[in-house]
């Protein structure tokens, strides 16, 4: 790809600035005045600003081609400030992402939850760095529309625009089962670790600079933990403590109240706020943030249990106070066993439960039972304003082991 822009890479957006010769009323004469006129300035002369105003504009089927153009296009488009001018026009929209691995390349499915009849679009991508063979118990963040799929030794950035994936600087501490947020355009990453060794350090992704670094230490070891973010603080919940507890009355006091429990990492202050509990007890088994607000799955043995954190920090009053809210209807068939996994992802003013079986053929074995219509994956999305859930198209049959974010595009 050329650093300046290439007359024969032009897009239509540069073409349609320069005159076509086959148009009659371009082959008009010019009639000279007194005056003449100012001279026409190529738009590739155009500020980095004023550049940004106008691929901005472009719809989003055209953005792949703009990439080709020349670096600097590229670059541009890379930006967040592109980003923030399309929100600002209302030209992204938000959808349900959910990637998998496989030998070759990445399989990634997008819902459009705002359709009037949603499906998933499924999608091949191949890493040409190689190291899409390393993603198990990946956990996915997205900025924009690219995710970032992190994993124990590699990152991958998937680009829903492009369909491209590229290879990224991996963690600094190797870990899986860990939390995993976005601030402020920003990744980040706590507990987790590997074997017995869990780290306490909480590490920040700059995907401008492709670079992680510690910013702060967990004052608890969590393994199997969740991660959200709501109002500039990262929220670390639930998973497990691997620690020294010498007796069994100790160790399961500490996991009881891991399990139920959330640390709050203020990032603009780089200081750990008070530690909150979900009412009820149980194992948080997902959670998510949406529409200023923390949303909180929990497992008791035999049932699930929904409940709501206000997040919001403007100064009204409703800081930390919990909602428990209607249970996701799931199937007759769906038993909450070893089995079964949950992720639960924020879009806009949705929440979507998407419930992964790790083996099919387990599932059925314990049932007892041959059934025909279960499904490997389900889709429930929970509307945060009429309180109501429903069901959404079941992730495509390829799609297995899923990391799933909300991506805007």
């Amino acid at each position: 790809m050329s650093e300046s822009c290439n007359s024969r890479h032009f897009s239509w957006l540069m073409k349609s600035c320069l005159p076509n010769p086959s148009d009659a009323k371009s082959l008009v004469p010019i009639h000279h005045h007194a005056n003449p006129p100012a001279t026409v300035t190529p738009i590739s002369s155009l500020p980095d600003d004023l550049l940004l105003e106008c691929l901005s504009r472009v719809p989003s089927s055209s953005i792949p081609s703009l990439t080709a153009v020349c670096r600097r296009w590229s670059r541009l488009l890379l930006s967040p400030y592109f980003l923030h001018l399309r929100r600002r026009l209302g030209l992204l929209r938000h959808s349900l992402f959910a990637i998998s691995a496989v030998d070759s390349g990445l399989f990634a499915a997008v819902l459009q939850i705002q359709s009037e009849i949603p499906s998933w679009r499924v999608s091949l991508a191949v890493c040409n760095d190689g190291g899409q063979g390393s993603l198990s118990h990946a956990r996915a963040a997205a900025i924009g529309p690219r995710v970032y799929v992190v994993s124990r030794n590699a990152v991958l950035r998937y680009d829903a625009w492009t369909g491209t994936v590229a290879l990224r600087s991996p963690m600094i501490f190797p870990r899986k089962k860990f939390a995993i947020a976005v601030v402020s355009g920003k990744i980040y990453v706590a507990g987790g670790g590997g074997g017995s060794e869990v780290t306490a350090a909480v590490e920040e992704y700059d995907p401008e600079r492709n670079r992680w670094e510690v910013v702060t230490h967990a004052a608890r070891k969590r393994y199997g933990c969740i991660g959200a973010a709501v109002d500039g603080v990262f929220y670390v919940i639930g998973g497990l403590k691997i620690g020294n507890e010498t007796s069994v009355i100790s160790r399961g006091t500490a996991a009881h109240v891991y399990a139920s429990s959330m640390d709050l990492f203020d990032v603009r202050s780089r200081q750990w706020l008070r530690s909150r509990s979900v009412p009820g007890g149980g194992c948080v088994v997902a959670a998510c943030a949406a529409v200023g607000h923390v949303y909180v799955l929990s497992s008791h043995a035999v049932e699930l249990s929904f409940w709501r954190f206000d997040a919001r920090r403007g100064g009204g009053g409703g800081f930390g106070e919990w909602s428990r809210l209607k249970s996701p209807p799931l199937p007759a068939q769906v038993r909450l066993d070893g089995t079964v996994r949950f992720s639960c992802v924020g879009v806009k003013d949705k929440v979507a439960v998407v419930q992964v079986v790790g083996c099919i053929d387990d599932l059925l074995r314990r049932s007892g039972r041959s059934e025909r219509g279960l499904r490997e994956s389900l889709v429930l999305l929970y509307d945060t304003v009429d309180g109501e859930w429903r069901r959404a198209a079941d992730l495509p049959e390829m799609i297995t082991r899923a990391a799933c974010a909300c991506v805007e595009w």
